[in-house]
């Protein structure tokens, strides 16, 4: 089965169990797809901005690389849609450099305060670390992470891939739809923090959708990062005021935490699942939780189980489950806590795990399960002319992240280290200068050796789930790209409890479905014992660019449920 082909695999496999369709309707493909794939013979951007895509179409017909390209769409995303992102926040990559033949991976996530401690938290009563404010605050990578990937892939100069970013933040850029629900939504969470007033709201309302909205004090602050490099933002003028707001606020984060950061490169790690290699970053992020479930996975013939059936949900939730009571229990910084990597990901103890799934009734407690739920982030891929392709995550977490903005700068910083466990025999457990267990995850297919598909699915815990789910709707189930983003999806809830202290899954955890999965198969899954109920908004944002090696052309898709965009040339 060629998994790129637009054909749609036999109705009698896929469509009887997956509902209503969407409403328009469409004389090829599966109902539930929304458009076409875009396909482009040089170049293709899919980010989650029109705007952010065409800026990054612009670069690479500038002679930019992908790199290039990814990271001036990054700027000009954290100024657009800072309801998910900006540089106030995290980043990891995963770059195809079409020169050596390889991927790379790049971890770009910050570390805790140093002069914070675990007995500073228990000392003054904390028995989690607040969602929101100065104490969850962790130094910032993004920008860090952005001149490391320009100093080994990038061609043009740093202050050229910032430049769009910087004339939309002075000129202004209309605010889109799903972007402004997200604003106004924060406002009234975020106001009480200094800064945030004054530097994102319209004199105290978010901007409306197709309102123009400006920020001049991001506008200096690129300009500054532009002129002076990465240090410009670590250890100058930025950091010092970064330090100043935090002493005045009661935070942590110093000119010191700032002048010592250092992201890393990291090698990428893989399965084979049914022939084809699926990539993600090892931890302190929770990729492998992907990869871990689709080893599971591989160990059932769904060419004989329809997609949206009971059975092919249940045994998808089930192996969630498994994984996901590894992911609390191994998931942290190396630097702290190693993980078995080749023992979590061996076929061996895939078949393990897999020998515990009754394939006739829900578990109700595995281990130890996570509720790592919470936030938003922005995904971005990218590919160009010369092979390269960029699959990029970023985000602030919980949306536009603490609430902390310093004055001046028109950046929030972001909330990642509400993720620390306030225990000390966790393996997530806070300390001094260590990264917290990251949600944010690039992924990456290849097929015999070759570059496919870069993508990404953001949106907290349900990253690793949409990964496997799209895996799963290109190679199982022979969707086209598009179609493998607009299907229907699965997201389940291990646990009530607030994100970061993943405790033990004991009710077997809730089942949320979209609308497209019809009452039959909700009722023979609640009979199998789950706790199936409608939600809206947990089933995050897709974006992808596939290279079809038939045709050597780029094919390009974008997340429907949001106001992104895929193109090329």
């Amino acid at each position: 089965m060629n998994p790129i082909r637009t054909l749609a695999v036999a109705a009698s496999t896929l469509c009887l169990a997956a509902g209503p369709a969407w409403s328009g309707d469409r004389i090829t493909g599966h109902g539930f797809a929304t458009r076409s794939e875009v396909i482009a013979p040089q170049a293709m951007a899919a980010t989650s901005h029109p705007l952010a895509t065409q800026i990054a179409l612009d670069v690479m017909k500038a002679g930019g690389s992908a790199v290039d390209a990814a990271i001036a769409a990054n700027a000009a995303i954290g100024l657009m849609e800072p309801t998910g992102n900006g540089i106030g926040g995290d980043l990891f990559a995963i770059v195809w450099d079409a020169k050596t033949q390889r991927l790379h991976g790049y971890n770009g996530s910050g570390r805790s305060p140093r002069s914070l401690s675990l007995a500073w938290f228990q000392d003054n009563g904390y028995s989690e670390i607040p969602s929101h404010g100065p104490l969850p605050v962790t130094v910032p990578g993004a920008v860090d992470g952005w001149f490391a990937l320009h100093e080994r892939f990038g061609k043009r100069t740093m202050a050229d891939n910032l430049a769009p970013a910087i004339r939309y933040a002075r000129d202004g850029h209309p605010v889109h739809e799903v972007i402004a629900y997200y604003w106004q939504r924060s406002v009234p969470l975020l106001s009480k923090w200094p800064g945030f007033l004054e530097q994102f709201t319209v004199e105290g309302r978010a901007p409306e959708k197709g309102e123009l909205w400006k920020n001049p004090n991001l506008a200096n602050t690129l300009e500054a990062i532009a002129r002076g490099g990465r240090d410009a933002f670590y250890k100058g003028e930025i950091a010092r005021t970064i330090d100043a707001y935090f002493r005045a606020n009661g935070g942590f984060l110093s000119q010191e935490d700032m002048a010592a950061h250092q992201g890393e490169w990291v090698e990428p790690v893989a399965v084979d699942y049914r022939g084809y290699t699926v990539w993600e970053l090892p931890p302190n992020g929770q990729g492998i939780a992907a990869l871990q479930m689709l080893n599971i996975l591989e160990g059932y013939d769904f060419s004989k189980i329809a997609f949206g059936s009971a059975e092919h949900i249940h045994l998808f939730v089930e192996a969630k489950k498994l994984a996901f009571a590894d992911r609390a229990r191994w998931y942290a910084d190396p630097s702290f806590h190693p993980a078995p990597l080749a023992r979590l990901l061996s076929k061996d103890y895939a078949a393990e795990r897999r020998a515990l799934i009754d394939p006739r009734r829900a578990a109700r407690a595995v281990d130890a399960g996570g509720a790592l739920n919470q936030g938003d982030t922005i995904y971005l891929t990218v590919a160009d002319p010369d092979g390269m392709m960029v699959s990029l995550i970023q985000s602030n977490y919980r949306g536009m992240g603490s609430g902390m903005a310093p004055p001046g700068l028109g950046f929030i910083l972001q909330d990642r280290g509400e993720q620390f466990v306030l225990k000390e025999s966790h393996p997530n457990s806070f300390a001094p200068g260590k990264r917290p267990f990251h949600t944010i995850i690039p992924a990456f297919i290849t097929h015999d050796g070759r570059p496919w598909v870069s993508f990404g699915l953001m949106g907290g815990a349900m990253q690793p789930q949409g990964h496997v789910q799209i895996v799963m709707n290109l190679i199982d189930f022979g969707m086209n790209l598009q179609e493998a983003g607009d299907a229907p999806r699965i997201h389940h809830d291990g646990s009530t409890e607030p994100a970061g202290q993943m405790v033990e899954m004991t009710d077997g955890g809730v089942l949320n479905l979209e609308s497209g999965f019809g009452m039959e198969t909700r009722r023979e899954l609640m009979k199998m014992g789950h706790r199936v109920i409608d939600a809206v908004g947990p089933f995050g944002g897709y974006q992808a660019i596939a290279r079809d090696p038939k045709h050597g052309v780029y094919i390009g898709a974008s997340e429907s449920r949001k106001d992104g965009q895929a193109a090329g040339y």
